[in-house]
């Protein structure tokens, strides 16, 4: 649907300038974003930069990991030089392991059924109303999309969780695991269709060097650019930067 007046939109600025800009100012807020990438092509330095710049502003995030503790998702950060532990203590930052969230819920299963997916959902929500986080990254979902299985258990999820997060005016990242040359975003490629947004990561050979590459595919509630950008992970926080055409391929 045409956008009619993008002034009117709640934006939720991601403090990365380079992609507020492509994106009108920033994500709308409450929207649920697909961010998807292979490995190494920097989505949970994106997702985490996201947070902190939040923090910095009195929002409170929210990092539900997959497997890893806070403790070495901070050592294997890039060490921004405007990152400061005080966010950690003030409670502005806060981790959660998703593997603890299914042994709360007794979910040891290979397999989620329905009743085990509406349980999960219940269960984030239950979190998200108890630390009250205005940004969320779930890092990763491709996780939860294995125990799911099949593609309307996976899509019914993330219609669910969307529009309660919606309802909390929480703005959600979710991490997707892609594999290089598919035409899909995700993995079983369902993800894409139900998110809000689409955020693709990418690798681009050139001259023998290898760059990454930064994509918004879609965006519901807001116009934005559709070209690919070069990223660059540096101290400073994220750089994006026009890619210029001719040469390499991916």
């Amino acid at each position: 649907m045409p956008i009619e007046n993008e002034e009117d939109v709640d934006r939720c600025p991601m403090g990365i300038d380079g992609l507020d800009n492509i994106l009108s100012g920033g994500l709308p807020r409450g929207s649920t974003v697909l961010l998807s990438g292979h490995c190494g092509t920097g989505k949970t330095s994106i997702g985490l930069e996201f947070l902190i710049h939040g923090a910095q502003k009195g929002e409170i995030g929210l990092f539900i990991s997959d497997s890893e503790s806070s403790k070495d998702i901070l050592k294997a950060m890039i060490p921004y030089d405007f990152f400061s532990e005080d966010i950690l203590k003030k409670g502005k930052l806060v981790f959660v392991e998703l593997p603890n969230i299914f042994e709360r819920m007794g979910l040891d299963k290979i397999e989620f059924d329905f009743e085990d997916l509406t349980f999960l959902v219940s269960a984030i929500s239950s979190l998200v109303k108890e630390i009250a986080p205005t940004r969320l990254v779930i890092d990763s979902i491709t996780s939860v999309s294995y125990r799911l299985k099949t593609q309307e258990k996976i899509r019914e999820f993330i219609i669910q969780l969307g529009r309660i997060l919606s309802q909390e005016n929480c703005t959600t990242f979710l991490v997707s695991e892609s594999t290089p040359g598919e035409r899909y975003y995700s993995i079983l490629g369902v993800e894409e269709g139900v998110a809000d947004g689409v955020i693709h990561l990418g690798n681009l050979e050139r001259g023998g060097d290898r760059l990454r590459t930064i994509q918004v595919v879609k965006m519901r509630g807001t116009r934005h650019s559709m070209a690919k950008y070069v990223l660059d992970l540096t101290t400073c926080g994220a750089l994006i930067v026009p890619l210029l055409k001719g040469g390499g391929g991916e």
